[in-house]
Parts: C-alpha cells; structure tokens; sequence
C-alpha cells in the first residue's frame, strides 16, 4: 500500500479513491458475481449496495447484458 501511494503521489492531483476504485471494483464485482452464481439480490447484499446500484455497476462493466 505504501508503495501505491507513493507513485500516487507522484500524480498531480491524484482522486485517490478514484484511482483505487477504478483498480479494485470490476475484479470485485466478477468474483462477487461469480461466488453467488450471478444471483444479483444476494451479490448487492454481500457488497452493502442496493440490486439497482449493483446493476447500473454492470452495466458500467459491460459484465451482464
């Protein structure tokens, strides 16, 4: 983590939560999809968002049609 921030840093004006949601949230949401067989109510639950969140993030990711 350290070391992630320090090439952060080197980037002016760096959204650190972007920067890191951009990273972490479409390997996220592929395994959360995949642990519970791409039942979308039981996904968003696990990941604290509602279902119509969690859908417009697929959608976002091209990961459902």
């Amino acid at each position: 983590m350290r070391r992630y921030l320090a090439d952060v840093e080197s980037k002016p004006n760096a959204d650190l939560h972007a920067l890191v949601m951009n990273e972490v949230e479409l390997p996220l949401l592929r395994e959360v999809m995949a642990w519970y067989g791409s039942n979308q109510s039981k996904a968003a639950a696990a990941l604290g968002i509602n279902r119509a969140t969690l859908r417009k993030k697929l959608r976002q990711y091209r990961l459902t049609d």
